[in-house]
C-alpha cells in the first residue's frame, strides 16, 4: 500500500509541475504579445503624430491658396477681370 501511495504521490507531484509548467509558459508568452503589441502602438502613434503635422501644414497651405488676396490677384492677372466702377454697374429690376 505504501508503494501504491508513493505512486500517487509521484504523479500528483509530475501533474503540479506540468500545471506549473504551463502557466509558466502561459506567462512568458503573454509578455511577449504584450511587448510585440506594446511596440505596435508606439509605431502607430508615432504615424499618428506624422500624419496630424502634415494635415497642419496642408490646412496651412490650403488658407495661402485661398487667401481673398490671392484670389483677387490671380483673377485680375489671368482673368482680366477688374472692380467695376459705378458707371459700370447696371441695376436689373423684374
Amino acid at each position: 500500500m505504501t508503494k501504491q501511495l508513493l505512486g500517487w504521490r509521484q504523479l500528483l507531484v509530475l501533474l503540479l509541475v506540468g500545471v506549473v509548467l504551463a502557466s509558466a509558459l502561459a506567462v512568458i508568452t503573454c509578455a511577449h504579445f504584450t511587448r510585440v503589441e506594446y511596440a505596435r502602438l508606439q509605431q502607430l502613434e508615432r504615424k499618428q503624430d506624422q500624419l496630424q503635422t502634415e494635415w497642419g501644414q496642408l490646412l496651412l497651405e490650403e488658407s495661402t491658396w485661398s487667401a481673398p488676396s490671392r484670389i483677387e490677384r490671380l483673377a485680375s492677372e489671368r482673368l482680366g477681370m477688374h472692380v467695376p466702377e459705378l458707371t459700370e454697374i447696371r441695376v436689373i429690376r423684374r
